[in-house]
């Protein structure tokens, strides 16, 4: 069994329940015709209106009876339904979070929210027919026939021909049917990749005065997903008019050889009528199969991507072994790195060495490994080979939730949170007081935007901060991280929009913490701050420094400051 379809099983005795009551409802249509052959005959041929009401009461207490069990089968079925959309909703979400990074990776976007939603909703409308209507469609074609033959054999032997053949056909019809769903739900995931590409770009597309692109690109998508939908549309419409066809020269077959029989006395009013009425069920219950094979069809595609998400085997880790030391160096040693399914490793043989509470400039070209170096310490990645210490200790094989407890990381692009900046600074860490939230804001220096707001701290700020500047963006994310008074302070290249003297009180705030700061920048004026700055070229530490040490022996280093309006020539006179 599936990992989706195991999740009904904590609803099976409601399941059975709800079974019950469609296998009574289905009792009393299979027994309504036959009644009604006996009203047809000892009634209303005999004339006998006793015999009318009597068989008459008797068919509508059963329907009455019907109509309960049939609603109360509805109610159980749509809450089963919802509450397995929950379910599994709710193990998505939690395998999406217990990704690595490079797990994550392998989904886009888009395809996961479609499989959260469309997917979802799709398996939901298959556990509601299967309880509502899926074996009771099969069970009245199947036991439809056996009363038909019951009450007159040679009249219902059409029967025997026509049914299977249906049945048959509608099996074929749903095995084709979920491939073709599979790639409906391929192009769903295109239209909601380009439409949240447009929506989180929406500022560059007005800058760019692209929209006459975009709209362009999300017609094409939009079309594919039509012109697929509408060959799926077409090759299941094309299902009734043929079960149609069929089934209805069946029954002017049954009228036509039933008036033989009644004429040659083999076959009474009452016996053609309950087999017209058998017949016309069938027809009923193999036009409803139709549904419940489309049903089916997408439930099965959906299930099968769905499965894809909840199956993905969690990354193995090594045995805890280590505690998180209460003070000591960090230090790489022989470190290199990969990003999955990259080809080329974007860190080689990488070895530094950063002592505690000291902070450490990272400088390099764009896409000499900078990031990655930083991605690895909270172990958002693994290492190919090497390993990285803190205080002598092998992180990994400590424990990773608390290790990235004692890491305040805040990436290269600020992201932050519907809601007020108290949330987002909160955020960090989930029990921090309003004098904790209001000290983090000081250091980060955006206490004073903040208190110049109409609304001060409980301003909502919109989707991703989306009524931010960068800069402020870049310090409300700083102050997420400085709230949760970390160990070690991650800053990838997140005071690139800071100006300089709001800069340089920021960093002297958070070197005034008791905490290891890596900072990756391009800004010389932040450099020169750090205790030592390493040049990372090609993936290694190339040198490393002070400020002056590397002004004077470093050319890379010499040229990105002169670039900067910077001089290193008096470095190189003084001797210093």
């Amino acid at each position: 069994m599936s990992r989706v379809w195991s999740l009904l099983m904590p609803y099976r005795a409601r399941m059975a329940f709800a079974w019950g009551l469609m296998l009574l409802e289905l009792a009393v249509e299979l027994a309504l015709p036959v009644l009604m052959a006996k009203m047809v005959d000892d009634g209303i041929v005999a004339g006998e209106m006793k015999a009318i009401l009597y068989w008459g009461s008797i068919m509508i207490g059963l329907s009455l009876f019907s109509f309960t069990a049939g609603i109360t089968n509805s109610f159980i079925a749509a809450r089963i339904g919802q509450d397995y959309g929950f379910d599994i909703r709710k193990e998505l979400i939690e395998k999406v979070q217990s990704f690595s990074f490079g797990q994550y990776g392998h989904f886009d976007t888009s395809t996961l929210i479609t499989r959260m939603t469309n997917d979802v909703t799709q398996l939901q409308n298959a556990v509601f027919m299967s309880l509502r209507i899926m074996l009771r469609a099969p069970l009245m074609i199947i036991f439809g026939t056996a009363m038909a033959l019951f009450v007159h054999f040679k009249l219902s032997l059409v029967l025997l021909v026509t049914v299977p053949v249906m049945t048959f056909f509608m099996l074929f019809m749903m095995r084709k049917g979920a491939g073709m769903f599979s790639l409906v739900q391929l192009k769903l995931d295109k239209v909601n990749s380009v439409m949240r590409e447009n929506l989180a770009g929406i500022r560059l597309i007005k800058a760019f005065v692209r929209s006459g692109r975009e709209i362009s690109r999300f017609g094409h998508a939009g079309k594919d997903l039509m012109n697929q939908t509408i060959q799926v549309i077409r090759t299941f419409e094309s299902i009734v008019p043929i079960l149609l066809l069929v089934m209805n020269g069946g029954l002017i077959f049954i009228l036509w050889f039933g008036f033989v029989e009644m004429q040659n006395g083999t076959a009474t009013t009452g016996e053609i009528v309950a087999i017209i009425n058998y017949a016309a069920r069938i027809i009923i219950s193999l036009s409803i199969f139709t549904f419940i094979t489309l049903a089916f069809a997408r439930g099965k595609a959906s299930a099968a991507r769905i499965d894809e998400v909840l199956t993905v085997e969690p990354e193995e880790l090594k045995a805890v072994t280590e505690e998180y030391p209460a003070d000591g160096d960090i230090l790489f040693n022989d470190v290199t790195f990969t990003y999955p399914g990259g080809k080329a490793p974007v860190l080689q043989s990488l070895s530094m060495k950063v002592k505690r509470g000291s902070m450490a400039a990272i400088l390099g070209e764009t896409g000499s490994g900078k990031s990655a170096l930083l991605s690895l310490i909270p172990r958002l990645y693994e290492p190919d080979s090497g390993s990285i210490a803190i205080g002598g200790r092998d992180i990994s094989r400590m424990d990773v939730r608390r290790l990235r407890h004692k890491i305040g990381f805040v990436p290269q692009e600020s992201h932050l949170f519907t809601g007020s900046i108290t949330d987002n600074i909160r955020w960090g860490k989930k029990d921090a007081t309003e004098e904790e939230i209001t000290e983090a804001a000081k250091k980060a220096q955006i206490h004073e935007t903040i208190a110049a707001l109409p609304d001060g701290y409980d301003t909502i700020i919109g989707q991703k901060g989306v009524t931010l500047s960068g800069g402020q963006k870049q310090r409300l994310s700083i102050a997420r991280a400085l709230i949760r008074k970390p160990d070690i302070l991650l800053l990838d290249d997140s005071t690139s929009a800071l100006d300089v003297k709001t800069e340089g009180r920021l960093i002297e705030a958070i070197t005034s913490e008791e905490c290891t700061i890596f900072i990756v920048t391009q800004k010389i004026s932040t450099a020169e701050q750090a205790d030592c700055i390493f040049m990372i070229e090609e993936g290694k530490a190339a040198v490393s420094g002070t400020h002056r040490e590397l002004a004077r022996k470093h050319d890379l280093y010499k040229r990105l400051m002169e670039s900067q309006g910077r001089k290193g020539g008096a470095y190189e006179a003084s001797g210093q």
